[in-house]
Protein backbone atom coordinates (compact mmCIF):
# COMPACT_ATOMS: atom_id res chain seq x y z
CA UNK A 1 0.00 0.00 0.00
CA UNK A 2 1.01 3.42 -0.74
CA UNK A 3 0.05 6.79 1.51
CA UNK A 4 -0.48 9.56 -0.60
CA UNK A 5 1.39 12.90 0.60
CA UNK A 6 1.10 16.30 -0.01
CA UNK A 7 4.31 17.60 -1.67
CA UNK A 8 2.99 19.62 -4.07
CA UNK A 9 -0.44 21.60 -4.00
CA UNK A 10 -0.66 21.95 -7.41
CA UNK A 11 -3.31 19.36 -7.74
CA UNK A 12 -5.49 20.57 -4.90
CA UNK A 13 -5.79 23.69 -6.80
CA UNK A 14 -8.81 23.00 -7.84
CA UNK A 15 -10.88 22.93 -4.79
CA UNK A 16 -12.15 26.52 -3.03
CA UNK A 17 -14.34 26.61 -0.50
CA UNK A 18 -16.02 29.61 1.04
CA UNK A 19 -14.73 29.30 4.42
CA UNK A 20 -12.57 29.51 6.86
CA UNK A 21 -11.10 26.67 8.54
CA UNK A 22 -12.34 27.45 11.86
CA UNK A 23 -15.78 27.63 10.81
CA UNK A 24 -15.43 24.57 7.95
CA UNK A 25 -17.55 21.70 8.32
CA UNK A 26 -14.71 18.60 8.16
CA UNK A 27 -15.76 14.92 8.60
CA UNK A 28 -13.35 12.26 9.50
CA UNK A 29 -13.95 8.68 8.55
CA UNK A 30 -12.88 7.51 12.10
CA UNK A 31 -11.73 9.63 15.35
CA UNK A 32 -7.70 8.78 15.43
CA UNK A 33 -8.12 11.06 11.35
CA UNK A 34 -10.03 13.38 13.75
CA UNK A 35 -7.42 13.78 16.44
CA UNK A 36 -5.14 14.80 13.77
CA UNK A 37 -7.17 17.54 12.08
CA UNK A 38 -7.65 18.94 15.22
CA UNK A 39 -3.95 18.78 15.99
CA UNK A 40 -3.27 20.64 12.82
CA UNK A 41 -6.59 22.78 12.56
CA UNK A 42 -6.56 23.71 16.18
CA UNK A 43 -9.80 22.90 19.37
CA UNK A 44 -12.08 24.90 17.68
CA UNK A 45 -12.07 23.42 14.40
CA UNK A 46 -16.11 21.66 12.96
CA UNK A 47 -15.43 18.15 13.32
CA UNK A 48 -17.72 14.78 13.11
CA UNK A 49 -16.89 11.65 12.75
CA UNK A 50 -18.46 8.47 10.78
CA UNK A 51 -17.54 5.85 12.64
CA UNK A 52 -19.35 5.72 16.24
CA UNK A 53 -17.61 4.82 19.34
CA UNK A 54 -17.93 1.03 19.74
CA UNK A 55 -17.87 0.19 16.09
CA UNK A 56 -15.45 -1.07 13.46
CA UNK A 57 -14.81 0.99 10.09
CA UNK A 58 -14.32 -2.67 8.67
CA UNK A 59 -18.05 -3.84 8.40
CA UNK A 60 -19.61 -0.67 9.64
CA UNK A 61 -23.09 0.60 7.91
CA UNK A 62 -23.58 4.35 7.03
CA UNK A 63 -26.77 5.93 8.26
CA UNK A 64 -29.17 8.18 6.10
CA UNK A 65 -28.29 11.58 8.07
CA UNK A 66 -24.31 10.90 7.78
CA UNK A 67 -24.92 10.47 4.18
CA UNK A 68 -26.70 13.95 3.95
CA UNK A 69 -24.10 15.16 6.51
CA UNK A 70 -21.49 14.65 3.90
CA UNK A 71 -23.49 16.43 1.27
CA UNK A 72 -22.74 19.52 4.03
CA UNK A 73 -19.14 18.72 4.39
CA UNK A 74 -16.28 20.90 2.89
CA UNK A 75 -13.84 18.31 3.25
CA UNK A 76 -13.57 14.81 4.09
CA UNK A 77 -10.88 12.54 5.52
CA UNK A 78 -11.09 9.32 4.90
CA UNK A 79 -7.60 6.37 5.38
CA UNK A 80 -8.73 4.34 2.16
CA UNK A 81 -10.52 2.13 0.37
CA UNK A 82 -8.57 -0.75 2.34
CA UNK A 83 -9.99 0.29 5.47
CA UNK A 84 -13.46 2.72 5.27
CA UNK A 85 -15.13 -0.01 2.78
CA UNK A 86 -18.44 1.39 3.47
CA UNK A 87 -16.52 4.71 1.98
CA UNK A 88 -15.48 3.54 -1.43
CA UNK A 89 -18.28 3.84 -4.15
CA UNK A 90 -19.82 6.94 -2.37
CA UNK A 91 -16.29 9.16 -1.46
CA UNK A 92 -14.64 7.85 -5.03
CA UNK A 93 -18.13 9.06 -7.02
CA UNK A 94 -18.26 12.57 -9.26
CA UNK A 95 -20.49 14.13 -6.50
CA UNK A 96 -17.54 13.50 -3.76
CA UNK A 97 -14.40 13.32 -5.26
CA UNK A 98 -13.62 17.04 -5.13
CA UNK A 99 -13.94 17.25 -1.47
CA UNK A 100 -13.03 14.00 -0.61
CA UNK A 101 -9.11 13.30 0.72
CA UNK A 102 -8.05 9.40 0.93
CA UNK A 103 -4.49 8.83 2.95
CA UNK A 104 -3.69 5.93 0.89
CA UNK A 105 -4.19 5.05 -2.19
CA UNK A 106 -7.47 5.21 -4.37
CA UNK A 107 -7.82 2.70 -7.22
CA UNK A 108 -8.12 4.56 -10.88
CA UNK A 109 -11.14 2.33 -11.09
CA UNK A 110 -12.45 5.77 -13.05
CA UNK A 111 -12.67 8.48 -15.85
CA UNK A 112 -10.32 11.40 -15.28
CA UNK A 113 -13.73 13.30 -14.93
CA UNK A 114 -15.56 10.94 -12.33
CA UNK A 115 -12.15 11.61 -9.94
CA UNK A 116 -11.88 15.41 -9.10
CA UNK A 117 -8.68 15.95 -7.39
CA UNK A 118 -7.79 12.41 -7.36
CA UNK A 119 -6.44 12.34 -10.85
CA UNK A 120 -4.46 14.47 -10.37
CA UNK A 121 -2.91 13.32 -6.78
CA UNK A 122 -2.47 9.40 -8.42
CA UNK A 123 0.12 10.71 -10.84
CA UNK A 124 3.43 10.95 -9.91
CA UNK A 125 4.08 14.56 -11.32
CA UNK A 126 2.20 15.69 -8.70
CA UNK A 127 2.78 13.12 -5.68
CA UNK A 128 5.42 11.34 -4.28
CA UNK A 129 4.42 8.18 -2.34
CA UNK A 130 5.37 6.18 0.78
CA UNK A 131 5.93 2.03 0.50
CA UNK A 132 5.07 0.89 4.20
CA UNK A 133 5.31 -2.98 4.66
CA UNK A 134 4.18 -5.49 2.60
CA UNK A 135 1.09 -2.73 1.13
CA UNK A 136 -2.02 -4.96 3.12
CA UNK A 137 -2.07 -2.90 6.51
CA UNK A 138 -4.28 0.09 6.00
CA UNK A 139 -3.62 1.14 9.78
CA UNK A 140 -1.25 3.24 9.02
CA UNK A 141 -2.59 6.23 11.92
CA UNK A 142 -1.05 3.92 14.64
CA UNK A 143 2.56 4.51 13.68
CA UNK A 144 3.59 8.28 14.26
CA UNK A 145 5.96 8.27 11.11
CA UNK A 146 2.83 7.67 9.24
CA UNK A 147 0.49 9.69 11.65
CA UNK A 148 2.91 12.64 11.33
CA UNK A 149 2.74 12.45 7.11
CA UNK A 150 -1.12 12.48 7.44
CA UNK A 151 -1.18 15.86 9.15
CA UNK A 152 0.84 17.31 6.55
CA UNK A 153 -1.57 16.31 4.10
CA UNK A 154 -4.59 17.45 6.68
CA UNK A 155 -2.33 20.66 6.54
CA UNK A 156 -2.12 21.02 2.66
CA UNK A 157 -5.48 20.16 2.46
CA UNK A 158 -7.29 23.02 4.61
CA UNK A 159 -4.69 25.50 2.94
CA UNK A 160 -6.98 24.87 -0.12
CA UNK A 161 -9.93 26.50 2.00
CA UNK A 162 -10.68 30.07 1.64
CA UNK A 163 -9.46 32.91 4.35
CA UNK A 164 -7.65 30.24 6.33
CA UNK A 165 -4.51 32.00 8.44
CA UNK A 166 -1.70 30.07 6.70
CA UNK A 167 0.72 31.00 9.73
CA UNK A 168 -1.82 29.54 12.89
CA UNK A 169 -1.76 25.95 10.63
CA UNK A 170 1.84 26.36 10.20
CA UNK A 171 2.25 26.91 13.81
CA UNK A 172 0.01 23.95 14.89
CA UNK A 173 1.94 21.66 12.32
CA UNK A 174 5.11 22.04 13.92
CA UNK A 175 3.72 22.47 17.04
CA UNK A 176 2.44 18.80 16.93
CA UNK A 177 5.19 17.41 14.91
CA UNK A 178 7.65 18.67 18.05
CA UNK A 179 5.59 17.16 20.62
CA UNK A 180 5.22 14.12 18.51
CA UNK A 181 8.60 13.56 18.01
CA UNK A 182 9.70 13.79 21.85
CA UNK A 183 6.57 11.41 22.97
CA UNK A 184 7.80 8.65 20.54
CA UNK A 185 11.29 9.46 21.64
CA UNK A 186 9.59 8.60 25.24
CA UNK A 187 7.86 5.89 24.30
CA UNK A 188 11.09 3.79 22.85
CA UNK A 189 12.60 4.45 26.05
CA UNK A 190 9.96 3.32 27.84
CA UNK A 191 9.47 0.11 25.82
CA UNK A 192 12.78 -0.97 25.47
CA UNK A 193 12.25 -3.89 27.80
CA UNK A 194 9.40 -4.83 26.31
CA UNK A 195 11.39 -5.71 22.68
CA UNK A 196 11.35 -9.51 24.21
CA UNK A 197 8.09 -10.26 25.45
CA UNK A 198 6.15 -12.01 22.54
CA UNK A 199 3.26 -10.05 21.31
CA UNK A 200 -0.10 -11.36 20.10
CA UNK A 201 -2.86 -9.32 18.70
CA UNK A 202 -6.60 -9.86 17.87
CA UNK A 203 -5.66 -8.67 14.41
CA UNK A 204 -2.92 -6.74 12.24
CA UNK A 205 -4.25 -2.79 13.56
CA UNK A 206 -1.02 -3.47 15.68
CA UNK A 207 1.18 -3.87 13.34
CA UNK A 208 2.58 -0.85 12.19
CA UNK A 209 2.65 0.10 15.64
CA UNK A 210 4.85 -2.74 16.51
CA UNK A 211 7.66 -2.35 13.67
CA UNK A 212 7.77 1.44 14.29
CA UNK A 213 9.16 0.74 17.58
CA UNK A 214 10.82 -2.74 16.94
CA UNK A 215 8.52 -4.75 18.99
CA UNK A 216 7.63 -8.65 18.35
CA UNK A 217 4.73 -9.58 16.97
CA UNK A 218 4.63 -13.24 16.93
CA UNK A 219 1.07 -13.75 16.15
CA UNK A 220 -2.68 -12.37 15.16
CA UNK A 221 -6.22 -14.27 15.63
CA UNK A 222 -7.28 -13.33 12.49
CA UNK A 223 -6.42 -12.11 9.04
CA UNK A 224 -9.74 -10.89 8.67
CA UNK A 225 -11.87 -9.34 11.36
CA UNK A 226 -14.87 -9.05 9.82
CA UNK A 227 -14.32 -13.24 9.72
CA UNK A 228 -14.25 -15.78 12.62
CA UNK A 229 -10.60 -17.47 12.62
CA UNK A 230 -10.25 -20.80 10.88
CA UNK A 231 -9.95 -24.28 13.28
CA UNK A 232 -6.15 -24.77 11.99
CA UNK A 233 -5.04 -21.14 11.87
CA UNK A 234 -6.48 -20.76 15.78
CA UNK A 235 -4.29 -24.33 16.29
CA UNK A 236 -1.22 -22.31 15.07
CA UNK A 237 -1.52 -19.89 17.33
CA UNK A 238 -2.20 -21.94 20.22
CA UNK A 239 1.42 -23.59 19.47
CA UNK A 240 2.64 -20.02 19.24
CA UNK A 241 1.64 -18.95 22.45
CA UNK A 242 2.60 -22.35 24.18
CA UNK A 243 6.16 -21.86 22.60
CA UNK A 244 6.22 -17.98 23.07
CA UNK A 245 8.52 -16.02 25.90
CA UNK A 246 6.08 -14.18 28.02
CA UNK A 247 3.00 -14.10 25.91
CA UNK A 248 0.69 -11.20 26.18
CA UNK A 249 -2.55 -10.73 24.60
CA UNK A 250 -3.39 -7.06 23.09
CA UNK A 251 -6.98 -7.30 22.58
CA UNK A 252 -9.30 -4.73 21.08
CA UNK A 253 -12.95 -3.41 22.51
CA UNK A 254 -14.18 -3.58 19.23
CA UNK A 255 -14.37 -7.00 18.86
CA UNK A 256 -15.47 -10.37 21.25
CA UNK A 257 -12.77 -11.07 23.32
CA UNK A 258 -14.14 -14.92 23.72
CA UNK A 259 -11.77 -16.31 20.83
CA UNK A 260 -8.82 -15.78 23.02
CA UNK A 261 -10.21 -16.76 26.45
CA UNK A 262 -10.93 -20.48 24.60
CA UNK A 263 -7.91 -20.52 23.17
CA UNK A 264 -5.68 -19.27 25.83
CA UNK A 265 -7.42 -21.52 28.93
CA UNK A 266 -4.81 -22.98 30.62
CA UNK A 267 -1.80 -21.20 29.63
CA UNK A 268 0.44 -18.51 30.98
CA UNK A 269 -0.80 -15.36 29.11
CA UNK A 270 -1.28 -12.05 30.14
CA UNK A 271 -4.11 -9.66 28.76
CA UNK A 272 -4.02 -6.11 27.74
CA UNK A 273 -6.25 -3.82 25.92
CA UNK A 274 -5.59 -1.30 23.11
CA UNK A 275 -7.80 0.69 21.11
CA UNK A 276 -6.82 1.60 17.69
CA UNK A 277 -9.96 3.69 17.55
CA UNK A 278 -9.08 5.98 19.97
CA UNK A 279 -12.45 5.84 21.11
CA UNK A 280 -11.76 6.80 24.98
CA UNK A 281 -8.82 9.80 23.64
CA UNK A 282 -10.66 13.42 24.46
CA UNK A 283 -10.93 14.99 21.02
CA UNK A 284 -8.60 17.80 20.94
CA UNK A 285 -5.31 19.32 19.92
CA UNK A 286 -3.63 16.85 22.49
CA UNK A 287 -5.40 13.94 21.54
CA UNK A 288 -2.90 12.22 18.94
CA UNK A 289 -0.11 12.36 21.48
CA UNK A 290 -2.37 10.96 24.33
CA UNK A 291 -3.72 8.36 21.70
CA UNK A 292 -0.12 7.49 20.84
CA UNK A 293 0.64 6.91 25.32
CA UNK A 294 -2.13 5.08 25.50
CA UNK A 295 -1.00 2.31 23.05
CA UNK A 296 2.25 2.46 24.98
CA UNK A 297 0.34 2.02 28.06
CA UNK A 298 -1.20 -1.04 26.71
CA UNK A 299 1.98 -2.45 25.92
CA UNK A 300 3.75 -1.50 29.44
CA UNK A 301 0.73 -3.33 30.70
CA UNK A 302 2.53 -6.66 29.32
CA UNK A 303 5.62 -5.76 31.00
CA UNK A 304 6.75 -8.32 34.42
CA UNK A 305 5.84 -6.67 37.35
Amino acid sequence: MQIRTAALALGLSAFVATTPVSAANIVASIKPVELLVKAVAGDNTNVSTLVPPGSSPHNYTMKPSQRRALEQADVIFWVGPKMETFLNRLLTSKEFADRSFAFTEVPDTQDDDEHGHHSDHDHHDHHDHHDHGDGDDPHIWVDPGLALQMARDIHARLLTLDAVDKTELDANLARFEAELTSTEQTIRGRLAAASDISLFAYHNAFEQFAEHYGLKLDGVLTLNPELSPGARHIAEVQQKLQQANQPCLLTEPQFDRQWWRSITEGLNVTFSTWDPLATDIESNAQGYISFQRSIADAVANCLPE
